[in-house]
């Protein structure tokens, strides 16, 4: 059985039968577009993320396989909070602040990817990335929950034993337009001061 591995990087529910998909699947006669519509219909959670996506086929019997690998952590919480990018002073500027119950959703969809790492581990992760992008946790700095995730304060919710909340259309838009707000504050500041040439 030969096998033939195809990666890409595709934008979630919009992958295309053009490059690179297209052309590495057609000497190997497998159609194209129901490979990317598997591909898509697997990726539209992912929608206006960039998401590794790997293509296996079985060159004798034409079968393929499709694994989806899941978009960076920083594009999960770009994502849930509703902006483009993380502060550019993370120390200082602080763009949007996450439910502990939002970063055990984003750890759980990272979770396959990560080898066999406990939930809470991945959690540990996810708020560490949110310290280095200017996102507070439950108000407060992730590190200091990060050690309340290691005394266990949490453990229900990330044991699943209590049901995590979700904000509202409304408090996510509003949430939204206020990392915004701050993030073109930020900008609008640190651009000052700075000498033209």
């Amino acid at each position: 059985m030969a096998e033939k591995r195809i990666s890409a990087l595709v934008e979630g529910g919009k992958a295309t039968a053009g490059p690179p998909i297209g052309p590495a699947l057609g000497p190997l006669g497998i159609n194209a577009g129901k490979v990317v519509a598997e591909i898509n219909e697997k990726t539209k959670e992912f929608a206006g993320m960039t998401v590794p996506v790997t293509i296996i086929v079985d060159t004798d019997t034409k079968e393929y396989r499709i694994e989806i690998g899941t978009p960076p952590t920083s594009a999960l919480i770009k994502k849930v909070i509703g902006v483009e990018k993380g502060s550019g002073n993370p120390k200082e500027v602080k763009i949007a602040d996450l439910l502990i119950d939002e970063v055990i959703q984003i750890a759980k969809s990272k979770q396959e990817a990560s080898h066999g790492k406990d939930l809470r581990a991945i959690v540990n992760e996810v708020l560490g990335t949110c310290l280095s992008m200017g996102v507070t946790v439950e108000g407060k700095d992730p590190r200091e929950v990060q050690k309340e995730v290691k005394e266990g304060k949490y453990d229900e919710k990330i044991k699943g034993i209590t049901p995590l909340k979700e904000l509202s259309p409304e408090e996510r838009q509003k949430r939204a337009q206020r990392a915004k707000q701050l993030t073109e504050k930020k900008e609008e500041t640190t651009g000052k001061g700075k000498k033209k040439k």
